[in-house]
């Protein structure tokens, strides 16, 4: 439905409502305590006979019911991330306000609800919803003059057995034919038990040994001392450091103290020293555990650090260390994590636990993002909207308190899911950074992507105005235009989310914030020397704006080439500050390399079967240094397995698991068509019409955690983990199994480039690191508290007896039959009846979902 029909049917309805008397709270308080709202995803493979014009879609239902509800003068607000082509029925009529939120207004129609009289709003979307967590929670209602309140039918619920969070107000996918596919060609199967069980009987899962002096990242080389042997640390150490200061290792001694060996004046020696001329590559270390002492020997604070953090996973029970000698050195110098607090805020402790975690795996750089269209989420000396107003999503439509809720949020402002940090958590968590050897990039995305800017800054504006302000003050940093008569709409359905790049005000505020950014840094001891400004996924906004019209009649410059522009002009400003910009490879690629400053940061996100092998050759080749951000690998809100009851995006991949990061080879995109399906689970082909120059690389390589599905910590810990340490494994580790790049070459599933010996030696390395993340590092994570996700246990029933496996060897693994008791799995334990599986964490303490054997 166009807008301007939208408009007019929410101007009937409300002609309609006119005439009935308005509810009282205590009735609306009363509506949404009893009303009982209903979701069911009927089919995403309706045919395109029922999607014409739309390429794609699929047929939904939403039911209320209630005892009562008031006859008019009330409407049901909820948020949709796929846009609703058409909702039927008379009694209400749906309008969209923007982005994915929605209304159903009562019409003249409507005659109320009564027990035993739903009513159902049959609805088209477009696209398709592959998961009962796709939904979004938190429908509200709400009346002219009276507080909204959330609809108590429509809160997530969290088990407290497994910790996760279902949606009971969604009905349960049953329907594998028509649910589990977004078209007719596709041919993703749900991750039932007994597939889960094939695939991990066919990756060899099983207990193995972990070698003792197993470490995470793999190191470049370890040598056994020959005579064998270990040092007891269970006296502690006694560190003498040489050549940095002390305060650069006081986090990395901290975590060795954790793993028990803390530092102690009769401990064994612990010698650490700066040795630049032994040319130890940066990042890098030589770590030497001999029977009396241990030698650390490194050419920069961070490869000391790195090495501390290998000799804390040695550390074992009985507190003794192998003696042994590692020499180590990075992949990339470029470790990344990109975590998203902007969508939906994630607390100052989460990221401080965060930083911690990627400290211990030799990640080194955070990449925050901080803002985007629905919220801003750090405090900026002088612009108190932005947090003030830009932080908060509440039932305010005319948006000068709060932004419209989105994503689930809720009238409320004081959920979880909004706030921001102050100036003083900011620094907190950049001096945390800082000690743990991680540079913090803060993520403002610009031009698009930036409502919550543009409407904290007309607050702003609006606010200075009531108070008798200049209109030069009051617009100082305005970032849209009144007079801009475009039309467009983002590819998060909002038509008013893109800065007005031909203003002059927008530059003042993009130089205020980097200014107050810098300010921020320098308070925490880690100067700001990189700043991401997004650039990515920006709509035609300037086409009938009287700014940009005036601008082009000034430089020539076209609205279809203001985009590129803009990169390259705010590239510019912040190399005038010393500070390099990064961006997302689509939208830097817009900008004209020869008007870039020499230094530039691209995140490619291409896809593999795609424009990504690409646009990160070009942009590599052109000197830009090009970090491998990869969506249908390395975007952790992806699912982790392709089931209905995974949350997370599905469109760049139906199933991330921590297989598939660990099997990822970034330094040959190209060689994934031959071993990987597409979306679909179609075979794909690749080609390589610009191949990287030689002695070309990339910079490195970064995981991508986007929040739009994520409303709480412990989701964030669920999506993040073990995924983040494979991560770690391949931007530290490159394998001796990974397909060579060969400028030029194509693949496809026949090309044979990666060898029955490559297999082995990748599958026999998978099962030496799966065992490794089961039968330690896991255990390590629970005892950091981390709630990281217990993968699904595969099982069968054979001959009246049960086998089960486990992708990652080691968690115990428990079943039931009938609803009985959980017991220990016992391989070949004898069953009969309905038998359900799951997986526990490392320590017990948690279990996993569970899955009905058939």
């Amino acid at each position: 439905m166009s807008r301007r029909l939208i408009a007019l049917a929410s101007a009937l309805a409300s002609l309609s409502t006119a005439a009935h008397a308005q509810p009282t709270q205590a009735q609306l308080d009363r509506l949404a305590a009893t009303l009982d709202v209903r979701y069911q995803v009927l089919d995403n493979r309706p045919g395109p006979a029922l999607c014409a014009p739309a390429p794609s879609c699929h047929l939904a239902e939403l039911t209320l019911a209630a005892p009562e509800a008031p006859a008019a003068g009330w409407s049901l607000y909820f948020s949709s991330v796929t846009p609703i082509l058409q909702a039927g029925g008379d009694a209400f009529v749906l309008s969209h306000i923007n982005g994915d939120l929605y209304r159903l207004t009562p019409t003249a129609a409507f005659v109320g609800l009564a027990p035993g009289r739903p009513i159902r709003v049959p609805l088209k979307l477009a696209g398709h919803q592959l998961s009962e967590l796709y939904p979004m929670p938190n429908h509200y209602v709400a009346a002219e003059g009276l507080a909204a309140r959330t609809v108590a039918s429509t809160r997530p619920v969290v088990d407290p057995e497994t910790g996760l969070e279902s949606l009971p107000f969604v009905t349960p996918f049953t329907d594998e034919a028509r649910l589990a596919g977004g078209s007719a060609a596709d041919t993703t199967v749900w991750a039932t038990s007994p597939r889960i069980w094939a695939v991990n009987a066919a990756a060899g899962a099983g207990v193995q040994p972990v070698p003792r002096a197993a470490v995470l990242p793999t190191p470049l080389r370890t040598r056994l001392d020959p005579r064998g042997g270990e040092l007891d640390l269970s006296r502690g150490v006694k560190v003498s450091v040489s050549g940095l200061p002390r305060a650069a290792l006081a986090a990395a001694l901290a975590r060795l103290a954790k793993a028990g060996a803390a530092e102690a004046s009769g401990g064994a020696p612990l010698r650490i020293r700066l040795a630049p001329a032994e040319k130890l590559a940066l990042g890098g270390y030589r770590l030497t555990i001999e029977a009396g002492a241990i030698e650390l020997v490194a050419s920069d604070p961070e490869g000391a650090a790195n090495g501390l953090a290998s000799l804390a996973q040695l550390v074992d029970a009985r507190r003794t260390v192998p003696r042994l000698t590692i020499d180590d050195a990075p992949r990339f110098d470029f470790r990344g994590l990109h975590v998203d607090v902007a969508r939906n805020f994630h607390s100052k402790a989460e990221i401080l636990a965060i930083l911690d975690q990627m400290a211990a795996y030799k990640l080194n750089r955070l990449h925050l993002h901080l803002a985007d269209d629905e919220g801003w989420r750090v405090e900026i000396a002088g612009l108190p909207e932005l947090t003030l107003i830009g932080s908060r999503r509440c039932h305010d439509l005319t948006e000068r308190t709060c932004l419209l809720p989105q994503l689930g949020a809720g009238p409320d402002p004081s959920t979880p899911v909004n706030g921001f940090y102050s100036r003083a958590d900011y620094i907190e968590i950049v001096r945390a950074a800082q000690a743990r050897h991680i540079q913090v990039i803060p993520s403002f995305d610009m031009p698009g992507h930036s409502r919550a800017a543009i409407k904290a800054m007309e607050a702003r504006a609006a606010r200075l105005r009531a108070e008798g302000k200049p209109d030069a003050e009051a617009g100082r940093y305005l970032l849209s235009e009144a007079e801009n008569a475009s039309v467009y709409s983002s590819i998060q359905h909002y038509d008013d989310n893109t800065i007005n790049v031909c203003l002059d005000s927008a530059y003042a505020f993009l130089g205020k914030v980097e200014d107050e950014m810098a300010v921020l840094h320098a308070a925490a001891g880690q100067p700001l020397t990189r700043y991401h400004i997004g650039a990515d996924e920006t709509p035609g906004a300037w086409s009938a704006s009287p700014a940009c019209a005036a601008y082009e009649a000034r430089t020539g410059i076209k609205p279809a080439d203001l985009g590129g522009h803009f990169v390259e002009k705010v590239s510019a400003l912040l190399a005038e500050r010393g500070v390099v910009v990064a961006g997302w490879s689509d939208g830097m690629g817009h900008a004209e390399a020869d008007r870039m400053p020499a230094k530039v940061h691209s995140n490619n996100w291409g896809a593999l079967a795609g424009e990504g092998p690409a646009s990160a050759h070009v942009q590599a080749n052109q000197g830009w240094e090009v970090v491998i951000s990869t969506p249908e690998v390395l975007y952790f809100d992806s699912p982790q397995a392709a089931d209905p009851k995974e949350r997370g995006y599905d469109w760049p991949s139906r199933a991330t698991d921590t297989r598939k990061v660990f099997d990822f080879m970034p330094e040959n995109l190209p060689a994934h068509a031959e071993l990987w399906t597409d979306l679909h689970g179609r075979p794909q082909a690749s080609k390589d019409d610009h191949p990287l120059e030689p002695g070309v690389r990339f910079n490195g390589l970064q995981g991508q955690l986007w929040s739009e599905t994520i409303r709480s910590d412990a989701q964030v810990d669920y999506m993040l983990y073990p995924r983040m340490l494979a991560l770690a494994e391949r931007a530290w580790h490159g394998a001796n199994w990974e397909t060579p790049y060969t400028p030029g070459k194509a693949y496809d599933p026949t090309t044979g480039a990666f060898t029955a010996q490559m297999r082995a030696r990748r599958d026999a390395d998978w099962t030496a690191f799966a065992n490794l993340l089961g039968q330690r590092e896991l255990g390590r994570l629970d005892a950091a508290g981390v709630a990281y996700r217990i993968p699904m246990a595969g099982a069968v029933v054979e001959d009246g007896r049960l086998k089960a496996n486990v992708e990652l060897p080691g968690l115990p693994i428990e079943y039931r039959v009938e609803g009985g008791p959980w017991r220990p799995y016992v391989e070949g334990a004898p069953v009969a009846g309905r038998v359900e599986v799951r997986a526990r964490s490392a320590d017990g303490k948690r279990a996993g979902r569970s899955l009905v054997v058939p």
